[in-house]
């Protein structure tokens, strides 16, 4: 094995090391991350190269300080050891980096998911296959396989052979409309007018006793075996069978979806509460970023008002004021009404916070809000470290107002063992009434 199949051998050792992702995701350093990748740890495995000991700086035997005298002790520092503890520092890391599309497949596979993005935005109507037929157009797009299959079935189905004909009108004592008759009985598709005009010009009127004597004698010839001697000669196209092929239109949607991230960042949204929403939130957009084809992110942080902040202070801001939940929830209703309209947007709208709230606000603003609010998925992920505190009864108030209703789901998150599970929840339920 040469060098070049040892270093691949080495960077597929380096991947198998990657981090598992829901060990990633509910213990890792989602700090390294960004909106647009994702980097997980992965264990440094150091790829084989040529090292030269630095302290070996003679020549060619020679020694420091000239060759040493039979005997002579070396210097005892070259012991190889360093000082300090054995085993004290950990292994080096590097990163594996995904982008949200490789992230949103991998956690796709770890959980068992399946989210189908729906197109909502008409990008362009476009011209498909030439599949739609008319009867008027353009002589460029006429249809002539189908034009020329028409007239030859027609061809077919009329036609008859003429000196099959002209046999006929020779049977002694009759007439030319016996005649026809006789001839339509046998399937023949020939005109009055035209069995009268041969019987005109025809002259030995006795050559067959009977039509049956007659039948008996001369070989009727289909229209097929007459094309396959002669070629056609001519096709009856008429012009009814024109038809005229036009571009099917295919509407073209874009899968969009834009993500509002909601969060309480009142005074009780201590540290550890804030890493579980960060822990929960971060997967989720990169989620959604890499299912759809454009994906936008709005956030919110509320205590008792609500205002609109960047990626990077939604994770981190807190403030002292109490909680009034239904602040979020009317500012997120105001911009996704102004930027977001539910026509062309696939809307998600994720809250989180530690189910504190105002006297009665859930149930007389929230759940109302929330039903006027048209979404593919509400989701509030309550984050209470140790269980629920006496007074968090948001995350209850919204199972108990929205019980059976597949376009809401309530998480909760004791903490980073949780998370993959609420992920979960959240990803696996959605509204099937989706559409504008």
């Amino acid at each position: 094995m040469g060098l070049r199949e040892d270093l691949e051998r080495f960077r597929e050792i380096g991947e198998e090391r990657r981090e598992d992702l829901t060990e990633f995701i509910e213990h890792g350093d989602l700090g390294g991350s960004g909106p647009d990748a994702v980097r997980v740890p992965i264990k440094i495995v150091d790829l084989p190269e040529f090292a030269y000991d630095p302290k070996d700086v003679g020549g060619v035997g020679q020694g420091q300080g000239g060759t040493p005298e039979p005997g002579q002790p070396v210097d005892p520092t070259d012991d190889g050891d360093e000082e300090g503890d054995p085993g004290e520092e950990g292994g080096d890391h590097e990163y594996y980096e995904m982008d949200p599309e490789e992230f949103a497949r991998e956690l796709d596979e770890a959980l068992g998911l399946d989210l189908e993005p729906k197109g909502k935005e008409v990008v362009e109507e476009v011209d498909g296959d030439f599949t739609e037929l008319t009867r008027a157009g353009p002589n460029s797009t006429l249809d002539f396989e189908r034009f020329f299959k028409r007239g030859l079935k027609r061809k077919l189905a009329t036609d008859f052979d003429e000196s099959y004909v002209r046999e006929a009108v020779r049977v002694a004592n009759t007439t030319p409309d016996e005649t026809f008759r006789w001839l339509r009985e046998e399937h023949v598709l020939v005109s009055r007018a035209y069995v009268t005009d041969v019987w005109d010009e025809t002259d030995d009127k006795d050559r067959w006793a009977s039509f049956e004597e007659m039948a008996a004698n001369v070989e009727r010839e289909t229209a097929v075996e007459r094309i396959r001697r002669d070629g056609l000669q001519r096709v009856p196209f008429r012009r009814e069978d024109e038809r005229y092929r036009h571009p099917e239109t295919v509407t073209e949607r874009e899968r969009n979806v834009v993500v509002l991230n909601v969060r309480d960042v009142s005074g009780s949204m201590r540290e550890r509460k804030r890493e579980l929403v960060e822990r929960t939130f971060s997967p989720l957009d990169w989620y959604l970023q890499g299912k759809y084809d454009r994906a936008e992110f709005v956030y919110i942080a509320h205590d008792a008002e609500a205002w609109e902040v960047d990626r990077e202070e939604f994770f981190g801001i807190r403030s002292g004021g109490g909680t009034r939940i239904s602040s979020a929830y009317e500012l997120a209703k105001e911009v996704l009404e102004e930027r977001y309209p539910w026509s062309e947007w696939n809307r998600y709208v994720l809250a989180a916070g530690d189910s504190e709230n105002s006297s009665n606000d859930t149930t007389d603003n929230v759940v109302p809000l929330m039903s006027d609010i048209p979404a593919n998925l509400h989701a509030y992920v309550e984050t209470q470290p140790g269980g629920t505190a006496i007074n968090a009864t948001h995350a209850e108030e919204l199972e108990t107002a929205f019980d059976g209703d597949d376009g809401v789901v309530v998480a909760y998150v004791s903490d980073p063992d949780d998370v993959t599970d609420a992920i979960y929840r959240i990803l696996s339920t959605e509204s099937s009434e989706v559409e504008a």
